[in-house]
């Protein structure tokens, strides 16, 4: 591989992990196994946020023996604060956030992919659930309640048109991520949603890709998790309101 291609990839997968030691080793075997199968290069970069398990040594592992896997450490902060970190420490051209459960299965990479091989790509592609195309399975009956509600609120206070900010896999530049991660404040749960009003308020385009979602049955989204994100996005909606994410940018193209 040529030295300017380690130095920015292509493609960057940042996953973030807190106590994944029993499904990161496959997450990283099936992350690898499909990016070799792509014609582009290629990093994944996994964000320990603090885990007591397993995880750490599971991923040091996979270090040993590919370098194009990295491991970045720190204490717990939360899911939206390793998100931000991974994305930073990543040197890929464009860089694609993917939860550890891959409750999207790696095929639908491509769909994401395939949006940006063109002249004039959007900056922002996020998955969705609810988009064209887009599928369910085995989602918890409490979980698509909570979610179905939290995505009107998100919409009624801070992004309409945008049918489902929580999906775990979303794709940026580089550019975008220079010029978002770095004001995202948000640490916990509804860190998407601050993200996405960053990026529309800055002009990007946001382009929602319908995918196919497996849910976990030991998926260990909480319900006081997701209490506390309805305070966070109105918080969110506080900050634009009162002009701390700055003024509307004209879109880019």
């Amino acid at each position: 591989m040529p030295a300017a291609s380690l130095i920015r990839p292509d493609l960057s997968v940042v996953v973030p992990a807190f106590n994944e030691g029993d499904t990161i080793g496959g997450c990283l075997r099936d992350l690898q196994a499909h990016l070799e199968g792509l014609s582009l290069t290629w990093e994944i970069v996994v964000v320990d946020d603090g885990s007591t398990d397993g995880t750490r040594g599971v991923v040091e592992e996979f270090t040993k023996a590919e370098p194009r896997i990295r491991l970045v450490t720190g204490a717990r902060a939360g899911k939206g604060a390793a998100v931000r970190r991974g994305m930073l420490e990543a040197h890929g051209a464009w860089r694609f956030m993917a939860d550890a459960d891959l409750a999207m299965p790696l095929d639908n990479l491509d769909r994401f992919l395939s949006l940006v091989d063109g002249a004039s790509p959007p900056d922002v592609l996020i998955g969705s659930r609810e988009a064209p195309g887009a599928e369910r399975q085995g989602e918890h009956w409490l979980r698509y309640v909570i979610g179905r509600v939290f995505n009107r609120y998100v919409r009624m206070l801070v992004l309409p048109g945008i049918t489902d900010t929580q999906c775990g896999f979303k794709l940026f530049s580089a550019a975008a991520v220079e010029h978002l991660f770095q004001r995202v404040t948000v640490g916990g749960f509804a860190f998407d949603v601050e993200l996405l009003v960053l990026a529309r308020r800055a002009g990007y385009e946001i382009r929602e890709v319908g995918i196919a979602w497996h849910g976990r049955p030991d998926s260990r989204v909480a319900v006081t998790r997701g209490a506390a994100a309805f305070g966070d996005v109105l918080r969110v909606w506080w900050n634009a309101w009162t002009g701390r994410y700055g003024r509307r940018s004209a879109p880019r193209g």
